[in-house]
Parts: C-alpha cells; structure tokens; sequence
C-alpha cells in the first residue's frame, strides 16, 4: 500500500501561520497608504461636535481680555495692605460682573466686587470677603492678602495670537466651549469621510423577520454600525449580500463609486463560498488577507478603485477586534485626527490564560480596583471568536504578544480600556 499525503493549510484554529502578516507590520502598512482627506468645509460650533480642525487655530484676542475677580470681595491697592495689624478703608462702589465700576479708586478707598467682575483703575488685589470686617461704609482688613491675590490678570489663559488648537484636533464639550469664549461661531474642519459596509452569507438574517433552519442574525451589521457612529462618519448601510459572486462584484463597485471607505464582514477567508478575495483580484488591489492576530486572523486590507478596502472576518467578535485594532486608526488618520494610540496599561492579571505562541490576542477582560485600590484584571470567560458576550461583559482587552505562551495569576499583562478607544 502506498502512503498518502495530504497537503493541509494553516486554518484558523492554528496559532502559527507564515502567510499571516504580524499585527504591527499590518497596522504599519495600512497607515503607510492612508493619507488625510484633504478636503475642507465651515461649519457653525454648535455643528462642530466631533468634527476633525483643518488648520492650526490661534486665539484673536487676550483671555480673559481685562483682568477680573476670581472671587466675591473686595478691590483694593495692594498699598492700602498693611504690614501688620489692620487698616480701615472706605467702600466706594460695586463692580458686579458684567457691570463695571467706571471710576477711579484712590488711595484708602476701595469697591465691593463680585466674581468675574473687572478690576476697577486703582486696584490691584481683591481681598476676600471672609477675611473683611465691614461697618457700614468702612471695611477692616488684615495682612491675609498678598499684592495680586484673587485676580485673573489679562491674558491668563492665553493671550492673542497665542496657538490654540492644532489641526487635526477632535472637537470635544471642550473645545467647543473654548471657541464659544473667543467668540467664534464658525470655524473650518476637515469633511466628514464616507464610509460603506455590507455583510455576506446565505445564512444571515435581518432581526425585522423570523429565523429559519440554518439560519442566524445578523448582529455584525449592528456593532459596525454603532462603532462607524461614535467615530462621526458618514455611513452608507449596504445591509446583506448573498454570497453571489455577480452581487458582491456588484456591491463593491457601487460602494466604491460613493464612498472613502468599504468594510465587509465575511467572505475573506478559505471557503468556497469566500467570493471576496477573487472579486477584488479583478476589480482592485489587496495588500494583505492574513493578519497574525486572534480573533481575526483572515483580515483582508487593499483598494476597490479609489476606495480603501477593508475585509473583516464574520464572526461577530472578530469583527469588533479587528475594526478597533486595524480599522479605527486608519479610518481616524484618513479623517485627520492627529490624536495619539489608544491608552494601555500594564496591570495585574488575577486569571490563568491560556495562549499558544504565533499570534496576538486580544482576549476580553475586566479592568477593576482590587480592596487595595490597586487596578487588576480578569478575563470575561469563554474567549471564542462567535462569543459576542466576551464583549458585553468586558471593559478592556488584554493583549497577550505572539511569542507569549500563557499568564498565570499574579503575572502582569497588558490591557487596553475600550474607554480609551475613542
């Protein structure tokens, strides 16, 4: 009897793959090929939540622009402090915040002001209104006060032609408020990028109609959709494509002809019925369709016409790892951001996890302070990439490198807060 060998692929239940890109060289190319939009439009602040500034900003006047009370008291000279002991001086007037007072302030003589209230001509301290005794139209101060004390002078949080905001800065309450404070009420962003999605599979179904045998939700469409929202963009919801050749070729050309980007859940791994990777052979280019990573190992990164493609595997974990991991940077670089890395943090690990060297994971976890207020980690449970709950129940994923071999509890590990994600 003659043996038989079989040739048998790395699959993705394989923790060592050659053909997987490792996930810093992916991340390295992606960002290598994506360059800003260059594109800008004027929008009015209250429209500017999240949009992305074009253009370093510089402040066109001093803030605040004269000086002001920082507290509710009394504007003097600081000559008028005494030394030691006390002095008595004779109240004048009011500056209330909004209504100055307009006259001078001798020497001896001082106002009653209120926060925000400008400092009259002739002083140049306030004196707080605890640290006064008054008697009708005298008040008695002490030593308490230094020369200055109390005052915003002008220009303190900045004076004009000062740099305000960098281009490329998010838009955050803020920001917002910042320019809403130098009167600014229209300012230039960079425009909102398109991007379109689709899912593939004969076995999705939408969640409006009953299921049928063999058949399942389709939940990806609902995560991309929420994590494509928090990030601003404009998103154009293709919903589900059969696994037809002629409708995915279809989609992607479509989607290309309106949109920056394309993201597809499904359909870039080894099955028959995985049309994707041939589809963009013929109809544009793929830089890469393994990535050394775990979930989403069969990741797919290329170009539809001018449209940036990114493949993402189909089950529902993998899709979110690999949106937030590859996806998100590169659709923040394309918008502008000038933002930094995600936040990590190297804590203690109060699990045993298990791991294989040959790829990165990036198992769920819960980041917490332990009795001693010091931050711990534990994993959720059951790390599989069709899991969706390993998301629900966690706040972070601990990211374990290729060469790691498994943690034991006690050992310290890396994690990355979803918080700190957008």
């Amino acid at each position: 009897m003659t043996d038989m060998h079989m040739q048998i692929d790395p699959s993705c239940r394989d923790d060592s793959d050659p053909g997987s890109l490792p996930v810093n060289q992916a991340m390295d190319q992606i960002m290598a090929a994506i360059q800003p939009v260059q594109a800008v439009e004027i929008v009015r602040l209250r429209d500017a939540l999240n949009r992305v500034l074009s253009e370093d900003l510089f402040a066109p006047i001093d803030m605040p622009v004269s000086a002001n009370s920082a507290m509710d008291g009394y504007a003097v000279n600081s000559a008028d402090i005494p030394l030691q002991g006390s002095s008595k001086l004779r109240l004048v007037g009011t500056a209330w915040a909004g209504r100055p007072y307009r006259d001078a302030v001798g020497p001896g003589n001082c106002v009653r002001i209120m926060t925000g209230g400008l400092m009259p001509a002739g002083t140049d301290t306030v004196v707080m209104q605890e640290h006064v005794q008054v008697t009708g139209d005298l008040i008695t101060i002490g030593t308490h006060t230094r020369k200055g004390e109390n005052v915003r002078p002008a220009g303190e949080n900045f004076a004009r032609g000062d740099l305000l905001l960098r281009g490329g800065t998010q838009l955050h309450p803020a920001e917002l408020g910042l320019l809403a404070s130098l009167g600014i009420g229209e300012i230039r962003v960079n425009r909102k990028i398109k991007v379109a999605f689709f899912l593939t599979g004969d076995e999705l179904r939408g969640i409006e109609g009953p299921l049928e045998e063999g058949t399942i939700y389709d939940s990806n469409r609902y995560s991309l959709y929420g994590m494509l929202s928090r990030l601003g963009v404009d998103i154009i919801d293709l919903g589900i494509v059969r696994d037809n050749r002629q409708d995915i070729e279809t989609t992607l050309l479509d989607a290309a002809g309106q949109a920056d980007v394309i993201i597809t859940s499904g359909g870039v791994s080894v099955g028959e019925a995985d049309f994707i990777r041939e589809i963009l052979a013929k109809t544009g280019t793929v830089a890469f369709w393994k990535v050394a990573m775990k979930p989403g190992r069969p990741m797919a990164f290329g170009k539809v016409k001018q449209a940036w493609f990114f493949g993402l595997p189909g089950n529902p974990v993998s899709t979110m790892v690999t949106f937030y991991q590859l996806v998100q940077p590169a659709l923040m670089k394309l918008a502008g951001h000038a933002g930094d890395a995600p936040l990590t943090l190297k804590v203690t690990c109060i699990s045993n996890l298990k791991k294989r060297p040959g790829r990165v994971e990036y198992q769920r976890g819960i980041l917490r302070k332990n009795p001693d207020g010091d931050l711990v980690v534990s994993r959720t449970g059951e790390q599989g990439s069709a899991i969706l709950s390993s998301m629900t129940q966690a706040n972070c994923f601990i990211i374990l490198p290729m060469e790691n071999d498994g943690v034991m509890a006690g050992e310290t590990v890396e994690v990355q807060p979803f918080a700190g994600l957008v």
